[in-house]
């Protein structure tokens, strides 16, 4: 156990709940800073149990896993949620909430040098360093393991499963490995840079323009996503290229493992037909979402639910 505030959490780590100063549209209706006020970990959905907070390190790594646990312990099996580009932990923090407070143990991992784990320059990087990253976070929950991926973090989950098979496999709008995904464009690998920030993926713009572009997302909930995606680049650009080059999958290592893939309507990073065409390819479940956004799927304040709910219905049908 690392060192913690009065929070519980660890020392000098930002956190999605605290105190943010912003850039957006005041009260005035001038743009400046604007002050969001700091607010309690989600609330805990209806029905739900209490929960509590726990981390493990993995330091042989550097790696930082956020986890959220039943108030008692239960037979059901551990999740294990990774984050795609530029996010980190704080993407699942309602889902942690919302699983916890059914039984389920949640793990966010976070990657190297994102979020809380250590810093590390993103030029050393690449797509097969956050594989191993996941495989250590697998490896250190043990053989039970459910992997849930978003984005990026699907992609690498699935690669990831080639080492380490899971007792479940759950993508959310997930990045297409090379068997599903077009030929890359050569333009498009050069305009990829060696470290990369939010502009890279659409998110440096107005916060009002986003909003409009993700409308199942508050203000609120685009201005925390903007701030924690952070300012600066420090994203591999080597593993973006990797991914964008197609990531090669042996889909019979995944045979007998329960799969389901969710797409979202309003997904401007991968379009929700990508999402059903991976189903089909990997013979998923599929649910698709149109009213939702790449985002929205896992952190909208009013859409997260219902992903969620759909979620545990498939943990529940499979005894998972």
């Amino acid at each position: 156990m690392v060192n913690g505030d009065d929070k519980g959490r660890p020392s000098g780590r930002p956190h999605l709940m605290d105190d943010l100063t912003l850039d957006g549209i005041g009260a005035d209706g001038t743009r400046g800073p604007v002050r969001m006020p700091s607010r309690p970990s989600p609330p805990v959905p209806p029905n739900g149990r209490p929960v509590r907070k726990d981390e493990i390190e993995l330091p042989d790594r550097g790696l930082y896993i956020e986890s959220w646990l039943p108030e008692r312990r239960s037979r059901r099996k551990p999740l294990v949620f990774v984050h795609g580009e530029l996010a980190g932990s704080w993407l699942w923090e309602r889902y942690l909430a919302f699983f916890a407070s059914r039984g389920w143990e949640g793990h966010a991992l976070n990657l190297r040098n994102h979020f809380w784990s250590q810093t590390a320059d993103p030029t050393s990087l690449s797509f097969e360093t956050y594989v191993d990253d996941v495989v250590a976070a697998l490896d250190r929950l043990g053989p039970e393991a459910v992997a849930v991926g978003h984005g990026m973090g699907g992609l690498l989950v699935l690669k990831a499963a080639e080492r380490h098979r899971p007792t479940g496999l759950i993508l959310l709008s997930s990045e297409l490995p090379a068997g599903v995904r077009p030929p890359v464009r050569p333009f498009e690998l050069s305009e990829v840079p060696d470290v990369y920030g939010r502009s890279q993926i659409g998110w440096s713009t107005l916060p009002e323009k986003l909003q409009r572009d993700h409308r199942d997302l508050t203000l609120a909930d685009v201005l925390r996503i903007q701030h924690l995606l952070g300012q600066k680049p420090r994203e591999s650009g080597r593993a973006r290229r990797t991914m964008l080059r197609g990531v090669e999958i042996a889909r019979e290592r995944l045979a007998g493992v329960p799969r389901l893939v969710i797409g979202a309507g309003l997904d401007r990073h991968v379009p929700e037909a990508s999402s059903q065409q991976l189903a089909e390819w990997l013979g998923a479940d599929y649910e698709p979402y149109g009213a939702h956004s790449h985002y929205g799927l896992v952190l909208a304040e009013n859409g997260y639910l219902q992903v969620a709910e759909r979620i545990k219905a498939f943990l529940d049908s499979h005894k998972l």
